[in-house]
């Protein structure tokens, strides 16, 4: 009886210790490097937050050229844009009503600059091999992947943008690339502030200071 006990307590050990390998495996197992990026950027966090508020503003030699106030509920997709003192509201869903194609446009825009690392896993794209390459604006060293999306489909379609990461994977710069190729445009990506775990970029300048898009007002809840 003793030795079939033992028998038994070997067995369930051997399991145990097996399934325990299995998950330390699959906990160790390597991210793709969009993936990192995404989780230095909180990512799992933002599952949290049930309201994101932020104003978009983008200024043009010290001229502010444009301020849009956004609310939106991320549980409902319930999104609200306040411009030249006009609200609109509506949601987002798979297929979106032509008279919000306008607004929806907006908020696309505006939210791939203010989540940008999210968007390597939220959206449908391409990514090359990672190198090492100067930061067009810095001249750094960094870590560089660029980032391609489909020549159908989406507000943009065919466009690019080359990431300039450091080693704990939050972007320093980045160049946009319309597709075709005929218009570029490269930024900072700097004053990253925390909301809840999630990190903003807030400002973003061209190599000559003359073009900023900054965000102001951000809270989350």
């Amino acid at each position: 009886m003793n030795k079939y006990l033992l028998i038994c307590l070997l067995a369930i050990s051997f399991t145990a210790c097996k399934n325990e390998s299995r998950e330390q495996e699959k906990e160790q197992k390597e991210l793709a490097v969009h993936e990192e990026i995404a989780m230095a950027n909180g990512f799992k966090e933002f599952d949290s937050i049930d309201q994101l508020n932020f104003t978009f503003n983008v200024k043009v030699n010290d001229s502010l050229r444009s301020s849009r106030r956004w609310e939106w509920n991320t549980e409902t997709d319930e999104i609200s844009l306040t411009e030249r003192d006009t609200t609109l509201t509506y949601t987002r869903t798979d297929s979106i009503a032509e008279e919000n194609k306008s607004i929806d446009q907006k908020f696309i825009n505006d939210t791939y600059w203010l989540l940008f690392p999210f968007q390597l896993e939220w959206s449908n794209a391409n990514f090359s091999e990672v190198k090492t390459a100067a930061a067009p604006i810095s001249g750094k060293e960094l870590k560089m992947i660029t980032v391609s999306y489909p020549s159908e489909g989406g507000y943009t379609p065919g466009d690019s943008y080359d990431i300039y990461f450091d080693d704990d994977h939050m972007i320093q710069e980045w160049v946009y690339k319309a597709a075709g190729g005929n218009r570029q445009m490269a930024t900072t990506w700097e004053d990253y502030q925390n909301y809840k775990g999630v990190k903003i970029a807030k400002s973003h300048k061209s190599a000559d200071g003359s073009f900023e898009l900054y965000f102001s007002d951000i809270s989350v809840e």
